[in-house]
């Protein structure tokens, strides 16, 4: 698939998609509690993305994806399957949200704390934040996707930690998934070229040990090998004239 160049009307309707995205993690948070199963929170995101967004949550049926948001607990890396098992205190979760609206994906996850984090839980979890934000703040015209993932893959392994190669950002926008391919590591000056009109995600996996994964039965959940934590942020951003804009930014991020 071709690298899609938004126009001035498309980019306006992604901001939208984006937008709602973020306001379904912003809703979300209040009922991240122990005790609550991550099924509930599926069906809390469901229904606030059909009833009260008027749009389509994209991963519900999407290559046969069972559920409309993806909950990755701990140890998971990213595509959890929402079940009826239940939180406790001290989990760290990632709730990954993509809406579609007037044809178009915004896409984002946001990690949550589970009543108090562990020490290791709340220093992954931040560090992930910040290596996400070195990656966006690459995204220029003119710039390669080898910048993003070398901003990432540096800071990351400079704190102890390890990136997950296996799983990437990507284009977006009619298409939940687009070229290019946005990995977390790599060399500065390689790959695509970044040209205004351009729509990624910017969404590193990081793991508290080794980076090595392992995909289980159900075909869609990823797990750490060696069971340590992993934690996860993710954006849609917009490449501009200028540098970039973040589109799935939460309320409290839209004011500052």
């Amino acid at each position: 698939m071709a690298i899609t160049v938004k126009t001035p009307e498309e980019q306006d309707k992604m901001r939208v998609a984006g937008r709602l995205a973020a306001d379904v993690l912003d809703m979300i948070g209040e009922h991240v509690r122990p005790g609550v199963s991550t099924d509930e929170l599926n069906r809390i995101c469901h229904d606030y993305i059909v009833g009260e967004l008027d749009a389509i949550p994209a991963p519900l049926n999407y290559r046969g994806f069972p559920k409309s948001i993806c909950t990755s607990v701990n140890h998971v890396v990213c595509h959890g399957i929402p079940s009826d098992k239940r939180l406790k205190s001290g989990d760290i979760l990632n709730v990954d949200i993509t809406v579609i609206k007037d044809g178009f994906h915004g896409d984002t996850s946001r990690m949550f704390f589970v009543g108090e984090p562990t020490v290791i839980g709340e220093r992954l979890t931040r560090i992930c934040h910040e290596a996400m934000w070195r990656g966006i703040r690459a995204v220029r015209p003119g710039a390669r996707i080898g910048d993003i993932g070398h901003a990432i893959q540096s800071f990351v392994e400079q704190e102890r930690f390890s990136v997950v190669r296996e799983y990437c950002g990507h284009g977006i926008g009619r298409q939940f998934h687009e070229d290019p391919q946005v990995l977390h590591y790599g060399k500065p000056g390689t790959g695509a070229e970044l040209v205004p009109g351009m729509t990624i995600t910017v969404e590193p996996m990081i793991n508290a040990g080794r980076r090595d994964v392992k995909l289980l039965a159900d075909g869609w959940t990823v797990v750490t090998k060696d069971h340590s934590l992993s934690a996860q942020w993710e954006h849609t951003v917009l490449v501009t004239e200028e540098g970039y804009e973040v589109l799935t930014l939460g309320a409290r991020d839209r004011q500052g």
